[in-house]
């Protein structure tokens, strides 16, 4: 989506433009998510503000997926179109903008795309990952990356759970309650846990796409089948319900990291 989808464009720099892609990670702890919002701190706006001064031009991004405030990401996909003259300078920006904005804010590639290119609407695929720690104690060098559940998990049904989810569903009862009515329904490609050991658990989803929340609240959800709070087979009435309400929590915000975004 576009991260200033409200504000006019802007004229294309004499001479043409070139569409860069940029392949970004991001610790999101200190951030409001990634789309800019007046009077906060967010990865979109240090992101537009160092490519305006590299650039020296104005700078529209497309990002594949928004992510909320807290929400990490390895494999963000960005775009927005360059002054030609900037073209041989696209590949070294992943040097210049990580010197500046990291380590909270890394550009792992960039490079010079196809001028049809939209990161947001080319996109095939996205991939999170929610990992959790099941241990009875904290470990405060991963409390900014993982959701500490200390009651032990049951694995298993957790993993039973993620069945009904395959395939294309309409996926209301997990996603964020919204004032415009707009499909909820998506399709995903692959889902389960796995063990990581130590006790860190990871849960891995592929999606067509999601909508707001759907990640986190399919995990707090399956939480609650792992504590026992719900059955493994609760999950398919709960999807059919096309209920928020029968779902469970909301997982946290910082155990959620967008991982890889397909093209």
């Amino acid at each position: 989506m576009s991260l200033f989808e409200d504000q006019p464009e802007t004229a294309a720099p004499a001479g043409g433009v070139v569409r860069a892609r940029l392949t970004v990670a991001y610790d999101g702890t200190r951030f409001h998510g990634i789309a800019p919002q007046p009077g906060q701190r967010t990865v979109g706006g240090e992101l537009t503000g160092a490519l305006v001064r590299m650039l020296r031009a104005p700078v529209q991004l497309t990002v594949a997926g928004r992510t909320d405030a807290g929400v990490h990401a390895w494999g963000q996909v960005v775009s927005f179109d360059a002054p030609a003259p900037a073209a041989a300078e696209v590949t070294g920006l992943s040097r210049r903008l990580t010197r500046l904005l990291g380590p909270e804010i890394v550009v792992r590639d960039a490079a010079v795309a196809a001028t049809d290119f939209d990161a947001r609407h080319s996109a095939t695929g996205r991939r999170y990952r929610f990992t959790v720690l099941n241990r009875a104690v904290p470990d405060p060098f991963l409390a900014a990356t993982t959701w500490w559940v200390a009651e032990p998990l049951d694995l298993r049904a957790m993993q039973l759970a993620c069945d009904p989810l395959m395939g294309e569903h309409d996926f209301a009862s997990f996603c964020r309650r919204i004032d415009q009515p707009s499909s909820t329904v998506r399709v995903v490609r692959e889902v389960g846990w796995c063990d990581l050991g130590d006790g860190l658990l990871r849960f891995e989803v592929t999606a067509s796409s999601f909508c707001q929340q759907m990640v986190r609240s399919l995990v707090g959800t399956l939480v609650d089948v792992g504590l026992g709070r719900k059955k493994a087979g609760d999950m398919s009435w709960i999807l059919r319900s096309k209920d928020r309400a029968r779902a469970g929590r909301v997982a946290p915000a910082h155990g959620l990291c967008l991982w890889e975004v397909s093209y």
